[in-house]
């Protein structure tokens, strides 16, 4: 299996975590796109030019991470990233509202890239405050059994989220949260998390 990918997307890096987490190096091969740019050859792969992009054999293609996500951690008949829905539905819930602030944050960060001259600034006053509203919901919510945990995906877009936060400048998240603080601590130091930091801004 091939999984496309680039080093900056926070998406692609989810997918990249799972592959490790799960123990499937052997199987998938990371293979670094070029997006953004006219004719990209990996356009001939996928189309939309988004990653991640998984290309899984037999013709089975998949894009979206949660998707390609959901699909290695089924591989081996034994998915341990995705627990069974519940009454409550909290696994799900909890990695959607982690993955809304995380697409704040990559909105914001896309907003910040361009030149000056072409930002909104409604857009990143929206970002802005959006993402610190779900910051706050996160001190309080970390207490919460799904997201103390054995690991799993709510955990992991959460704490991608934060560490996308800081990578892009958008600031520390966890500065005045101290029980996210606490709670980032620990997860930010798992070997799929290290092997997959994002690259310093030069």
């Amino acid at each position: 299996m091939q999984l496309y990918v680039t080093y900056t997307s926070p998406y692609a890096r989810l997918a990249r975590i799972v592959v490790i987490e799960k123990r499937l190096e052997e199987r998938v091969e990371i293979v670094e796109a070029k997006t953004r740019t006219p004719d990209s050859p990996y356009y001939r792969v996928n189309p939309s030019g988004r990653v991640p992009f998984l290309v899984a054999g037999g013709g089975l293609q998949m894009e979206d991470s949660q998707v390609i996500c959901a699909y290695l951690d089924n591989l081996d008949g034994k998915p341990r990233l995705h627990p069974a829905a519940t009454a409550d539905w909290s696994h799900r819930r909890l990695e959607a509202s982690a993955r809304s602030m995380l697409d704040g944050i990559a909105v914001w960060a896309r907003e910040m890239s361009r030149p000056e001259r072409e930002r909104s600034p409604t857009n990143l006053a929206h970002e802005a405050t959006r993402t610190q509203r779900m910051a706050d919901v996160f001190e309080g919510a970390v207490a919460h059994s799904v997201l103390q945990a054995e690991p799993n995906m709510a955990q992991l877009v959460l704490a991608v989220a934060l560490e996308t936060a800081r990578a892009r400048k958008f600031g520390d998240l966890t500065d005045g949260r101290p029980q996210l603080a606490a709670w980032l601590a620990p997860i930010s130091q798992r070997p799929a998390m290290l092997a997959t930091a994002p690259p310093r801004p030069r």
